[in-house]
């Protein structure tokens, strides 16, 4: 007999787990939760979540519930009631699940970190800022606190230098949809731990203003970019959007900004610890271009600061 499943979710990192449990052969999905439709861009047009609209074009003969909160909700108590499922599995759902939710069924989060280190929302980013050597999934009880029950199982990854944020993601997204049918398929056996408290951290949302940048540390600054290049993206003080780096070294000292070579396809910039290559740059409302082009816009030169 299926065990019955209810998931709640909101991103594409959600949207690779729950793709898997509605293919498999064990688990039956009988509802979704998702964050509402967001208004998006500059014309701002209403758009579904990720995880909604993976459901939209694939058909799924499926309820879709969108409330703006679950605590001291009893419609959406009462639905839950009714569902009556064996589990209810969380990814990236953007909500914090209330007592009276989380005593209808088990409740399983697969959090993208190693916890208990980042607990919160940022995990994936939070681990890239730090140079992390590993990253990974943890599939945890929910309970009250954020990101603080028993651990029921840990997948880890490798974190290769030149790996971004959205490639950490997609990787992550498909270890935790295997750790999710792990767990499930195993959970009678697992024997439950508690997290370590002394090797609590935590990381918060993210914000647009921590994208800014400036050109005193190379290696912390390509960690960011590598960090946030998906979103809010990395730029100066100025406006202008670095889009494309590289780490060149860590060690040398500069001037911080100090254009010191300038090539067809990239530019050399010195930070106080280190150097950086740019490839790519979009100013204030205009469109992605080379950096010697928009320095030669700017008749910058070498000698010259960007920032």
């Amino acid at each position: 007999m299926k065990k019955k499943i209810v998931f709640m979710g909101t991103p594409d990192y959600a949207t690779i787990i729950f793709d898997k449990l509605i293919k498999s052969y064990n688990y039956e999905v009988l509802a979704l939760f998702s964050q509402p439709d967001k208004k998006v861009g500059r014309k701002q047009i209403l758009t579904a979540p990720h995880i909604k609209q993976y459901c939209i074009d694939n058909n799924l003969d499926l309820p879709i519930f969108q409330p703006d909160k679950l605590k001291n909700n009893n419609e959406i108590k009462e639905e839950l009631e009714k569902l009556s499922p064996d589990f209810i599995i969380v990814a990236a759902y953007g909500q914090i699940l209330p007592k009276e939710i989380l005593d209808i069924a088990p409740c399983i989060n697969l959090h993208a970190s190693i916890l208990p280190k980042y607990r919160g929302a940022s995990p994936i980013q939070e681990s890239i800022l730090n140079d992390d050597k590993y990253t990974g999934v943890t599939a945890m009880f929910m309970e009250e606190g954020l990101d603080s029950g028993d651990i029921l199982a840990i997948e880890y990854l490798k974190l290769q230098n030149n790996m971004l944020v959205d490639e950490v993601f997609d990787k992550l997204s498909y270890l935790a949809a295997n750790l999710t049918i792990t767990t499930l398929d195993n959970f009678e056996k697992i024997n439950p731990k508690k997290q370590n408290s002394t090797e609590v951290s935590h990381c918060s949302k993210i914000k647009k203003e921590n994208g800014l940048i400036d050109f005193d540390n190379a290696k912390q600054l390509y960690l960011k970019y590598k960090a946030y290049c998906y979103w809010p993206g990395i730029f100066l003080s100025t406006g202008l959007k670095i889009k494309e780096i590289e780490l060149i070294d860590e060690d040398s000292s500069n001037k911080e900004g100090e254009i010191l070579e300038i090539n067809k396809d990239f530019t050399i910039i010195g930070c106080k610890s280190g150097k950086i290559k740019i490839t790519k740059v979009q100013p204030p409302s205009k469109k992605v271009m080379n950096i010697a082009d928009y320095l030669r816009g700017k008749r910058l030169e070498v000698g010259n600061t960007l920032n």
